[in-house]
């Protein structure tokens, strides 16, 4: 039986156990003023993408076959997302230009979770988009979770250099496809 703050997943056939929590955070340049090569975008764009991946996430979460909005607020909204074979929760809370963040709700078909999208500025014109990521993977793994661990990371990492490669296409199109 898992502690209080402990999570069974069944890998490969083999049940492990997360503790806690694990956080995974990167860093993706849009602009940078020393390479005329990038298209530069405005805070505004990159928050309207933002906006985009809220309202509408199917060109942004690969195998997503629905998005319900069921309920709106003020600061942000709550979703279903339906995957096919799981069908998740999440709140969705929003800092106008600024951040977003999803918080996945825990069920049976997801220990929950959390993605913060942060807009960073450290000079002029110089925009980052920061990925900050709260799992229920094991902070400290044995080394065959570490291999899934850094599986993990890198698929989020590649979802994120999509995620800014479909706001760019918004931003240059109107259309993220």
């Amino acid at each position: 039986m898992a502690r209080q703050g402990e999570v069974d997943k069944v890998m490969g056939g083999r049940r492990m156990k997360y503790n806690s929590a694990m956080n995974f955070e990167h860093l993706i340049q849009i602009n940078d003023p020393a390479n005329p090569l990038i298209e530069s975008l405005t805070r505004d764009q990159i928050w309207q993408g933002l906006l985009h991946r809220v309202e509408n996430p199917l060109p942004f979460l690969p195998g997503l076959a629905s998005c319900t909005i069921l309920e709106r607020q003020a600061a942000g909204l709550l979703r279903e997302l339906d995957f096919g074979a799981a069908t998740i929760r999440d709140r969705v809370t929003l800092a106008a230009a600024d951040w977003v963040r999803f918080d996945i709700l825990p069920s049976a078909a997801h220990a929950g979770g959390s993605l913060t999208i942060s807009i960073e500025e450290p000079q002029p014109d110089c925009l980052f988009l920061r990925f900050a990521y709260r799992t229920t993977l094991a902070s400290n793994p044995n080394s065959e979770e570490q291999a899934y661990i850094e599986y993990v990371k890198s698929a989020y990492h590649q979802s994120d250099v999509d995620c800014v490669r479909l706001i760019r296409t918004l931003a240059a199109t109107g259309d993220p496809q």
